[in-house]
């Protein structure tokens, strides 16, 4: 027995449904950069939120065998830099010690050395951070991640470079085999832990 095929409407419905699941699948990622430009857990969130809820109700507006990875890491950047414009002229004058993270975290070796990162990260420039979180979090490529920040290919990976060499410095590492030689340690640490 022959199916009849599709309709023009029924193929549009199921391409918007492979679509969005996966926009879906790109969530963990577009949070990892969420956080690390907001440094507040509840924004990123927030800013993920939006990011989704702008995608989802354009969908349509995205060209097909484009990078889809892409477009939502441009839609959430440009999300977070409106959003800090907005809070610029609004001056809603809400202090630092509300917006910062009191979760209380593990006493494990491992997380002094996140929390040591974290600090260093937080000293970057934005450009700088922006380009390493892309690159080396997020997995984006050098070209991907030009394109999301809307730049030349050399100066992401000159950004990136230039990222590297001063978390370097304010980690207090004298050379990339001390950040490898602590990255083996966390890791031990993190995976010989039994879990109970």
């Amino acid at each position: 027995m022959d199916l009849p095929d599709p309709s023009p409407d029924q193929t549009r419905d199921l391409d918007a449904k492979s679509l969005e699941r996966e926009v879906l699948s790109f969530l963990p990622a577009l949070r990892a950069f969420a956080r690390s430009l907001t440094r507040n857990r509840t924004e990123a969130d927030d800013l993920v939120q939006e990011t989704l809820l702008k995608a989802l109700s354009n969908i349509d507006k995205f060209d097909p065998g484009t990078n889809l990875r892409a477009w939502l890491f441009t839609i959430l950047r440009n999300t977070y830099y409106t959003e800090i414009r907005k809070r610029r002229r609004e001056s809603d004058g809400l202090s630092q010690l509300s917006q910062q993270d009191t979760n209380m975290g593990p006493s494990q070796e491992w997380s002094v050395t996140l929390s040591s990162l974290k600090d260093a990260l937080s000293h970057l420039p934005d450009d700088q951070r922006e380009a390493l979180v892309l690159v080396g979090a997020a997995g984006l490529s050098y070209e991907e991640a030009a394109e999301v920040c809307g730049c030349a290919l050399g100066t992401i990976k000159s950004r990136v470079n230039r990222a590297r060499a001063k978390l370097l410095t304010l980690m207090g590492a004298d050379g990339s085999a001390d950040v490898v030689e602590a990255d083996a340690v966390a890791l031990s640490t993190a995976t010989s832990t039994p879990r109970t």
